[in-house]
């Protein structure tokens, strides 16, 4: 049962374009499972999702069809076979190929069977023995078939960083991340929390990346936890956490976050202003909305005014009103592919020249809302120069009343930076260990 949940879930990411923890979570909670049962679906889907490109490549030895003419149902159950054969040590061999050809029988035919069988086989008997892309050679082919990215990501970042560096960075994507969570000042302490943490039984350890931050190792039950639910806690990158942090809200400070959805940065943005002031919460869809209100609730703030509204539209009501404005744009989230691994399949190189548009229509716009002397900080979840200091660069030169502000005393002396006092900074999970992330924050100082 579980194989056959894995496919179906496989099926609606990667033929239907279903977001991976949205269906992944839909699964687990729709069908009553063990805990271990959850795990293999999870690890299943996660790391095909993962590893998709290098097992298609194993595929593509091994079948005597093309990949592109055999169906999406028997394609995916050749992936969980040969992921249990190369990636999964605990899983038996024989137990991989049989409940895989299982599977076949039920959404192929008798044909269907005997491919998938004798596909397996060869690969269990070969898997010390395939030959792989020369990294000299071709270097690009290599690195997107052994790391598992599309060829265009990975030219790309070989030509932005080098190739050590995008070696190091492929392949920290493909890691697990920590699991972090912000503390809820409004309600309780850092220390506070992880007392209470401990006696659940949750190991936990301070961020050394944000004060506001703990490492969780153990968060199976921490998400249906009574300290969830009661509000102590957001779950949220580090990197993520320090948005709120260069923002420097104060209590009476007049705050617009342009892009809320779904509040975590608006939640945290809230939460040093000591739920005093006002917070404008804007986002695209009303669906997204009640996300952001279902957050301000469970975390107790009251000081969120929320809307739907288009960012890349000028609401006349909040021109020059703002103390501060958050922009934390719409954007590739090429930097979070550890947590959600199907955005490297369904982007493409074009997709950022078409978000980079929408960044600085947003970004200038946002401006407007600003008194002179206010703070704009602009963020991304993504790795991409065009999405992010290209796009503040822009907006620099076209708005010389604007100017970088330093970061460097902010942010703790631990993290790798040289542009922390240029006023900004980029995350990566094989420097920092951290989503990747950029950050800019920018001062109004003259009238437009």
């Amino acid at each position: 049962m579980s194989r056959e949940l894995a496919l179906k879930v496989l099926v609606d990411i990667l033929q239907k374009g279903a977001y991976s923890n949205i269906s992944l979570n839909k699964c687990l909670n729709k069908n009553s499972l063990k805990d271990c049962d959850k795990a293999f679906i999870t690890e299943l889907v996660y790391g095909i999702l993962k590893n998709k490109e290098r097992l298609d490549y194993v595929i593509s030895k091994f079948s005597n069809i093309k990949i592109k003419k055999i169906s999406v149902w028997i394609l995916n159950i050749l992936r969980i076979g040969i992921y249990q054969l190369m990636f999964m040590d605990k899983v038996l061999a024989f137990a991989a190929v049989n409940e895989s050809v299982k599977l076949a029988k039920k959404y192929g035919h008798t044909y269907s069977a005997k491919f998938v069988n004798g596909v397996l086989r060869n690969v269990a008997k070969n898997i010390d023995n395939i030959n792989y892309p020369d990294k000299d050679k071709n270097p690009v082919e290599y690195l997107s078939v052994w790391y598992s990215y599309p060829k265009w990501l990975v030219s790309r970042c070989l030509n932005d960083f080098g190739y050590d560096f995008t070696k190091d960075f492929l392949e920290s994507s493909n890691e697990k991340p920590k699991f972090c969570i912000r503390v809820n000042t409004l309600k309780t302490t850092v220390e506070n929390l992880m007392n209470m943490l401990k006696n659940d039984g949750i190991i936990v350890t301070k961020s050394e990346v944000s004060e506001y931050g703990l490492i969780i190792e153990n968060p199976n039950k921490i998400v249906n936890s009574e300290l969830y639910k009661k509000g102590y806690f957001t779950i949220q990158d580090e990197s993520s956490m320090l948005v709120a942090s260069v923002l420097e809200p104060r209590e009476d400070d007049i705050v617009v976050d342009v892009c809320a959805a779904p509040g975590g940065k608006t939640g945290h943005i809230a939460e040093i202003m000591k739920n005093k002031g006002c917070i404008y919460a804007r986002d695209l869809y009303q669906h997204k909305i009640k996300l952001v209100e279902a957050m301000t609730k469970r975390l107790g703030i009251s000081n969120i005014k929320t809307k739907v509204f288009d960012a890349t539209n000028i609401d006349n009501d909040l021109l020059l009103k703002a103390d501060k404005v958050l922009v934390d744009a719409p954007c590739t989230g090429l930097g979070i592919m550890r947590r959600k691994p199907d955005i490297k399949w369904n982007k493409e190189n074009y997709d950022i020249i078409d978000i980079v548009n929408v960044q600085y229509i947003i970004l200038e716009n946002a401006a407007k809302y600003l008194k002179v002397g206010g703070t704009l900080v602009y963020s991304t979840c993504t790795i991409s120069r065009e999405e992010n200091i290209d796009v503040v660069n822009k907006f620099l030169s076209n708005h010389h009343n604007f100017k970088m502000e330093r970061i460097d005393k902010i942010l703790p002396k631990s993290l790798k930076s040289d542009t922390k006092e240029q006023g900004y900074i980029e995350f990566y999970p094989n420097v920092h260990k951290t989503d990747g992330f950029f950050i800019a924050k920018m001062k109004k100082i003259d009238k437009d």
